[in-house]
């Protein structure tokens, strides 16, 4: 067991068949922390009202969460666009998990993170919800893709991770752009509020970077890259990559061109023009 300060996790998306809820299990069995933060995302409602998809290892999940709080690991729960309905729950608790629509988190070495899930600075999400849900359908679809050709891969004994939605939007420049803007404007509005740096979630793109002198981090997801932030005991940031082979890859300053549901829905039309 690798005990470190922080965990934070974001894009977990309980409630889909994309959720890969049994590695994300076996990343808990492995880190232990004082704190865990859930940036949002951690239950897809969008997903479950289409239809419920509730299998053991995910309730594991919120059964576990459940235990650690109790055993005074803080954890708290910022909602994402997926599980906005627990917005409206911010500032309660359940079961000694915490709400907060977003929070402040000071670390180890004195630095201070903003924390939120980053749908705000979507302008598709915000503004654009048809298409956003359209996207999260097409992106679902992607990733049931990913799931067989995993299957083909170990099958012809291929070794390696390879996404076919992690290529997809590498190979849209319109995606690629979307990151890069995301990621500015959040760097700015936390620069304007005094902070250090951030740590978020929303367009599936783990990274640890600094942006105008602003540490700009976003935890990825586990739907499709399994990735997770953790802090030592120093305050010195780490992106974990669980890969298949369940054993954990640590890389700093390591940014995937990946991108959310609803920023894939927006730039495919840009493709075709």
């Amino acid at each position: 067991m690798h005990r470190v300060r922080s965990i934070f996790l974001s894009d977990i998306h309980l409630g889909t068949r994309a959720c890969q809820a049994e590695r994300l299990l076996d990343f808990l069995r492995t880190y232990d922390a004082e704190y865990v933060y859930l940036l949002g995302d951690i239950v897809d409602f969008w997903s479950l009202r289409r239809g419920i998809y509730w299998p053991a290892p995910h309730n594991t999940f919120v059964q576990k969460m459940l235990k650690r709080a109790r055993h005074e690991v803080k954890v708290v729960l910022v909602p994402g666009n997926h599980d906005e309905a627990l917005r409206e729950y911010a500032g309660s608790e359940f079961g000694d998990i915490r709400v907060l629509k977003e929070a402040v988190h000071a670390a180890a070495d004195g630095r201070r993170y903003l924390l939120m899930h980053g749908d705000e600075f979507d302008q598709v999400t915000r503004y654009h919800r048809w298409v956003a849900l359209s996207g999260d359908f097409a992106y679902g679809l992607l990733l049931r893709l990913n799931g067989l050709l995993s299957w083909i891969r170990r099958k012809l004994h291929l070794s390696g991770y390879w996404s076919l939605a992690g290529y997809a939007k590498r190979r849209l420049k319109g995606a690629l752009e979307f990151i890069y803007g995301f990621e500015e404007s959040v760097a700015h509005h936390v620069r304007q509020m005094g902070l250090d740096g951030v740590v978020c979630g929303h367009i599936h793109s783990a990274a640890i970077k600094s942006i105008g002198g602003i540490t700009y981090i976003n935890c990825g997801d586990w739907v499709d890259s399994c990735t997770a932030i953790v802090e030592h005991a120093d305050g010195r940031m780490e992106l974990v990559h669980w890969r298949e082979s369940e054993a954990p890859e640590v890389e700093l300053l390591q940014e995937t061109a990946a991108v959310e549901s609803s920023q894939l829905a927006r730039v495919l039309p840009l493709q075709r023009r």
